[in-house]
């Protein structure tokens, strides 16, 4: 879970990295015609800009995601589920270093998004871990996939 997470995390940092110094002249890239292009977007809100006012309580939820998935993780027995919690871990705390340490202030730092999605909206790596964890933990939890890896005795197999 760990090194998934330490992964996650490095390649959002690097590729917001990257975005901040090609992108920041207002500068596009086309990766796929009218599908995916790069453009930086500074985000001081949730998904589709929403909150923008209330930025430190998107802190304080990235911070509380992080501690509960580290406290879940530790009962983790199941290869499968090591992975979503990797890789929710990774794009949370991702997300969590951005909103403390970038500007304009400590704990209401801007997210770097720069993956557009058609123009419906903009994202970036750690968005990709987390919608694709969230995917995987919805279809682990509609299997009644344990954490420990063991299937719970107590409940009736379909």
């Amino acid at each position: 879970m760990l090194v998934l997470a330490a992964v996650v995390l490095l390649l959002d940092q690097v590729s917001k990295f990257w975005a901040i110094s090609a992108l920041s002249n207002g500068e596009s890239i086309t990766v796929i015609p009218q599908l995916i292009r790069l453009r930086l977007l500074l985000n001081p809100g949730a998904a589709f800009s929403i909150g923008e006012g209330v930025t430190w309580v998107f802190t304080l939820t990235a911070a509380a995601a992080v501690a509960g998935i580290l406290h879940v993780g530790r009962r983790l027995g199941s290869p499968a589920w090591t992975v979503v919690l990797g890789a929710l871990l990774g794009g949370a705390t991702s997300h969590l270093l951005d909103r403390l340490f970038r500007p304009p202030a400590f704990a209401r730092g801007h997210v770097v998004d720069f993956i557009d999605y058609g123009g419906l909206f903009v994202g970036n790596v750690a968005d990709i871990a987390l919608v694709g964890g969230c995917a995987f933990l919805l279809l682990l939890s509609l299997r009644d996939i344990p954490l420990g890896g063991v299937a719970d005795k107590a409940r009736p197999s379909a």
